[in-house]
């Protein structure tokens, strides 16, 4: 039976004094007792009981009773009491009760929680998946976070804009691109909006942000890496690598503080009564020391110029305990627009943000001098001729500028301690999953 929806009121603002309710959600779960049944009903609000007493309601509301199933969604309009033992302390007795959707069953994953289903099948059925308050949880904390960062860099006055995810050459050169077919030309999906993002630079801009879709064809499969990931990318100019990492830290303290104050019933569903919010400055650590105090723990030397791989990552993560920097890398395997140092330019002014878990951010000071940039993209093997439309600016006056990228997908991860990244994504896109 359907009825046309006029007004729709959250299972939230239904409360235990209120005289009479009307809501429309699922059916969480249905317990029939005989003379007694249940409907639990739940919307992204939270979930209210609805109880049937057979004898004293009408035989339409038993004859939808009959037919309705989990997950089906339904109208309900009645009597709203304070029974301490329901769901938020109140339950409504229907006098009205249609369904306005019916679901299939079987259905292909349990929302309820009670049978736990595989990480793929969740995926698979990512529109239900999301239903469960857990997931609804993870994606609530995801949304502050953005408007966090948002708010945050807006205050600090910066400037939001949109680049092209569809790049004629790649940001750091290298096979980690994917091709796509773009009429008569050659062109790739953007593996980040660096270059773009270093030209406002010499637009005068001096504050920007992005945040958005970036794309890696690199062939992992690992709980930390994706093929489509969400970055947010910061570039500012007048100011150092230093600079740009004091912004980083506060704005991840300023995203932490909203997430508690905000999100507290979501933290409360995902169990998170341990929430932190880091208080201290972020340890900063040069490369060298990195490399020592891994290679010590893990009794096998790091050489000067290998990269820190996850092995490496884990137990300075269990050494630092918290966030912490990673500064002053190797020249040789940092992007080509990173700035060396004046009297070692064997070292630049590059850096990475690490959680315990995981890297976060990469960031640098950027060269701003042209010829200096010409000799750094051949020096990578590059030819300089590919990168005209992103030189031709450093000839007009490019000021000095330093800016970071940061995984919006780990950063939610990690602050939810998620298992795995896809966790954090709502249709998530790696080496072996294109849909849905």
């Amino acid at each position: 039976m359907h009825r046309q929806i006029m007004t729709r009121v959250p299972v939230c603002a239904i409360t235990p004094d209120s005289v009479s309710g009307e809501i429309i959600g699922w059916v969480h779960e249905i317990r029939d007792l005989g003379g007694l049944a249940f409907l639990l009903v739940r919307d992204r609000t939270g979930i209210i009981q609805v109880t049937i007493p057979k004898k004293k309601v009408g035989e339409e509301i038993i004859a939808t009773l009959r037919e309705v199933s989990r997950e089906s969604v339904v109208h309900v309009q009645g009597e709203v009491k304070a029974v301490n033992k329901a769901p938020g302390g109140r339950e409504i007795i229907p006098k009205v009760l249609l369904i306005v959707s019916q679901a299939q069953v079987p259905l292909p994953l349990d929302v309820s929680e009670k049978v736990p289903a595989e990480l793929d099948t969740r995926l698979d059925n990512r529109f239900l998946d999301a239903r469960r308050p857990r997931v609804t949880a993870v994606f609530q904390v995801r949304s502050e976070v953005q408007h966090a960062v948002r708010n945050f860099l807006h205050d600090d006055g910066f400037y939001e804009i949109t680049t092209s995810k569809i790049v004629a050459a790649a940001t750091e050169g290298g096979t980690e691109l994917f091709p796509i077919a773009y009429f008569e030309k050659e062109a790739f999906l953007n593996q980040s909006p660096q270059l773009y993002k270093q030209m406002m630079m010499a637009a005068g801009f001096e504050k920007v942000y992005e945040i958005g879709p970036i794309f890696r064809a690199e062939e992992h499969n690992t709980t930390k890496h994706l093929n489509e990931a969400t970055s947010i990318d910061v570039e500012v100019s007048f100011t150092d690598h230093t600079g740009v990492m004091d912004i980083l830290e506060n704005m991840i303290r300023h995203v932490y503080r909203e997430v508690s104050t905000h999100c507290s019933d979501a933290l409360a569903c995902l169990e998170m009564d341990s929430f932190v919010v880091p208080s201290d400055s972020f340890p900063r650590i040069p490369y060298r020391d990195a490399i020592e105090i891994a290679g010590k723990k893990m009794d096998e030397p790091i050489a000067f110029g290998d990269d820190i791989g996850t092995a490496a990552e884990k137990v300075l993560g269990e050494e630092m305990g918290t966030h912490y920097f990673i500064t002053d890398w190797p020249t040789a395997i940092k992007p080509y627009y990173a700035m060396p140092y004046e009297d070692e330019p064997e070292i630049c002014k590059a850096f990475d943000l690490m959680h315990p878990r995981m890297e976060l951010s990469s960031g640098a000071e950027r060269v701003h001098d042209h010829d200096l940039l010409v000799r750094q993209i051949a020096e990578k093997g590059l030819n300089p001729d590919n990168f005209e439309f992103y030189l031709k600016p450093f000839r007009y006056g490019m000021p000095p500028h330093a800016g970071w990228g940061l995984g919006s997908d780990r950063l939610v991860a990690t602050m939810l301690s998620l298992p795995n990244v896809r966790e954090a994504v709502l249709f998530p896109r790696d080496r072996h999953r294109v849909v849905p």
